[in-house]
């Protein structure tokens, strides 16, 4: 009887199925060694379990390394590396505020650059508009005394984006008409 060919990579099946076997205190061991594996895993679980006065910090960090560079040490931008701190904030805790909140930060930062620095790449123009649409439409289900603050502050991004050009303003402004 000839053996099966193994798999390339395992999958998240073969992972739970030798979790299964650990005991509490070997897992406890795993999950120690992940966390002292890197930063990103100590930012997942401390976001997850609550473990910081403020857990969205080091996204925002992200996010404002990736949006807003120092211009002056030529740092890049990348509107992926940004919204990839959105998106492992969502994986870690997911929590509608804090996820209103980093998009709306996003949407700050963004405006921002582009308003003091000028910005004419297409890509990261319609990432802004895309953040814009997706943390409105977050917003606007959060709860009265999260949300007008929220809203306002997006106004401010609106605003501000009328001064960009490309269209931007008026998009933003095409959003706002469309959830009315």
């Amino acid at each position: 009887m000839s053996e099966r060919p193994s798999k390339s990579q395992p999958t998240w099946i073969d992972v739970k199925a030798k979790l299964a076997s650990f005991d509490r205190i070997g897992l406890l061991g795993l999950v120690q060694d992940l966390y002292a594996a890197h930063k990103d895993n100590q930012t997942f679980l401390h976001a997850r379990l609550g473990l910081s006065e403020d857990v969205l910090k080091p996204y925002k960090q992200t996010i404002e390394r990736w949006l807003s560079p120092d211009v002056l040490r030529n740092q890049d931008t990348s509107v992926a590396k940004a919204k990839q701190a959105i998106s492992n904030y969502k994986k870690a805790a997911g929590e509608p505020g804090g996820l209103a909140e980093l998009m709306v930060f996003y949407c700050e930062r963004a405006s921002g650059f582009c308003y003091e620095f000028g910005n004419d790449d297409v890509n990261y123009l319609s990432a802004l508009v895309r953040t814009f649409e997706q943390a409105f439409a977050i917003v606007i289900t959060l709860p009265a005394d999260s949300r007008d603050a929220l809203l306002a502050r997006l106004d401010r991004v609106r605003t501000t984006c009328h001064n960009l050009g490309y269209g931007v303003g008026d998009s933003m402004d095409d959003i706002l008409v469309e959830y009315k």
